[in-house]
This record gives C-alpha cells, sequence and structure tokens, in this order.
C-alpha cells in the first residue's frame, strides 16, 4: 500500500507565560496500512491511537515543544512504544510540560525519518520556538511545519523562547525554497502552499508578522 496522510483534530489548552487559551491542534500521520509516524501528539492519547489503530507506530515527532504539541506525547508512547523525537534546543520548554520525563530521540536538521516506504528531511526551522522543526515529503508533495508556518504568515513570536527575525529567516530559507505547489500542513487551522504564501514575504515583514 502506498503511505498516505491522515489527519486527526484535537482540543485541548495551550499555556505560556502565565496565559492559557483554547486550541483545536492537527494532529498529521504518515503511513500505510501497516506502519506510522505521528507528527505532534496533541491532547488526546486515545484519540491519536485510535487513528493509527494497529499499525506499528514508529516515531512521535514534536515539531517543537509547546504543550499543546506535546502535552499528549508520552501517554501515546506507552500505548504504542514508539520513541518521542525531539530537537534538542526545545528541551527547555518540554521540561515546562514534562519535568520528570525527557523524548527518547534527538532531532537535527537533515536528519531523514523513513516510514511506508516515504522520507521526511527535518528542516530546523527556529523562530516560533528555538527547537522548532519542519518535516519535508517531497514524495507525497507536503510539508509539516508546525506552528512555523500558516495559512496567511508566520507563528507566533511574541512569547517567550521566540524571535520574529529568526522565523523570518527560516521560513525564507528554509521553507519559501520549496517547490510552489507544496502542500503546507500546519498545527492549527487550514493547509496551503508555499506558493500561495511565497508572495506575502514582506508584507509580513512590513508589519511584524
Amino acid at each position: 500500500m502506498a503511505a498516505r496522510i491522515d489527519h486527526v483534530v484535537t482540543s485541548g489548552t495551550f499555556t505560556l507565560d502565565g496565559g492559557t487559551w483554547d486550541v483545536d491542534n492537527n494532529v498529521w500521520i504518515v503511513g500505510d496500512d501497516s506502519e506510522a509516524i505521528v507528527i505532534d501528539a496533541a491532547h488526546d492519547a486515545a484519540a491519536i491511537a485510535k487513528a493509527v489503530g494497529d499499525r506499528t507506530l514508529r516515531a512521535i515527532v514534536c515539531t517543537h515543544a509547546h504543550n499543546d504539541h506535546v502535552n499528549a506525547a508520552p501517554a501515546l508512547a506507552d500505548l504504542t512504544g514508539a520513541p518521542i523525537l525531539l530537537h534538542p534546543d526545545d528541551m527547555p520548554l518540554w521540561r515546562l510540560t514534562h519535568a520528570d520525563r525527557t523524548p527518547d530521540r534527538e532531532l537535527a536538521d537533515g536528519q531523514v525519518i523513513e516510514v511506508a516506504g516515504v522520507a521526511l528531511t527535518v528542516l530546523h526551522t527556529p523562530g516560533h520556538a528555538p527547537g522548532a522543526v519542519c518535516l519535508y515529503a517531497p514524495e507525497l508533495g507536503t510539508v509539516f511545519t508546525g506552528d512555523t508556518l500558516f495559512s496567511g504568515g508566520p507563528g507566533a513570536t511574541g512569547r517567550s523562547y521566540s524571535d520574529f527575525p529568526t522565523i523570518i529567516e527560516s521560513i525564507r530559507t528554509r521553507l519559501l525554497t520549496l517547490p510552489p505547489d507544496t502542500v503546507v500542513r500546519t498545527g492549527h487551522g487550514e493547509s496551503t502552499t508555499i506558493g500561495a504564501e511565497a508572495p506575502h514575504l514582506d508584507e509580513w515583514i512590513a508589519r511584524g508578522y
């Protein structure tokens, strides 16, 4: 069976810097009928495990360590035996949510994760968070951007551990260089394409967004 992308939306809260907000998160599952990886285990381990089904879960990949993207990761790991993967630069954020548990493996720029016959390349894209990564799967014509790039602009940079010039540089050099028809599958909200977002870079810079 060819690899496919499954999608689950889970709901919960995002908490940082003393504030808490209600959020809906996109959870992406890449695989075939026998194996899969999960990108961002958010809020509801049981719902994610149900979507994985009886497939072997090879990895739980965290695009970054804000609590709404990792709060279900340990529980999902316990249910499935899959390792949790996180870029080490996001460990300070990880510890805010999981002080007594560490990820199982580190992510690195250029690392290739293989599942169901397709390769996903790790792109380190700091700015929204120091260890934020995107996962580019050219065979599937898509990039999973977490909270680095959304439909309509970059991820937020107004809270601790974030930086606007850094996220703009990440988007400009790591994402907008991808083919224009690449589908951008985001951490929240609707998908978009690189071609739809690229013309707006100067506008984002001008308004600091």
